[in-house]
């Protein structure tokens, strides 16, 4: 490897570090919200038939955050200008929403605001995946799943909320 690939190696693991440090922070705290109310609070809800098994969960988040990681590290090796500025706000946006959303839901034993939050943080994701799709296609896509499951949570929490209101 010449100096100058090193360099940028380097580079680009310092830019992954940060997206990467705060889904971690975000993915650690919401399990300290959710764990402790599974059961009996969660458990004890009514459900909709659609609800997935609780196993899903945890594969599902750890895909969606590493999908977003990669995101956000393509979105940071762009070089400066107010659209990169705008994706990465909707991005950070998007991400303390979801760090939210455990606690609001789980922690407060609430779906009510659990709906109250994801039913924007869905719009925000929608937002961020099409302002890194005209950034960089391949970031673009990798928040496409994320986009069908914050749309499919939503649905489900509300779905929670009605069933238990």
């Amino acid at each position: 490897m010449t100096g100058g690939a090193r360099t940028g190696w380097r580079r680009d693991m310092r830019l992954a570090l940060l997206p990467l440090i705060a889904v971690v922070t975000v993915s650690v705290l919401g399990q300290l919200a959710t764990f402790p109310n599974l059961a009996p609070w969660y458990a004890g809800l009514i459900k909709p038939s659609f609800n997935p098994p609780n196993w899903l969960f945890g594969p599902a988040w750890t895909t969606l955050y590493l999908l977003m990681v990669v995101a956000a590290w393509r979105i940071l090796r762009l070089p400066p200008s107010p659209a990169r500025r705008n994706a990465l706000v909707l991005f950070w946006t998007q991400l303390a929403l979801n760090a939210a959303w455990s606690w609001l839901f789980f922690a407060a034993h609430s779906p009510l605001l659990g709906l109250i939050d994801v039913v924007p943080q869905f719009a925000v994701v929608v937002a961020t995946a099409f302002a890194f799709l005209r950034l960089d296609r391949i970031g673009g896509l990798c928040l496409l799943p994320l986009v069908a499951w914050v749309g499919f949570a939503t649905l489900l929490n509300g779905a929670v909320w009605w069933l238990n209101g």
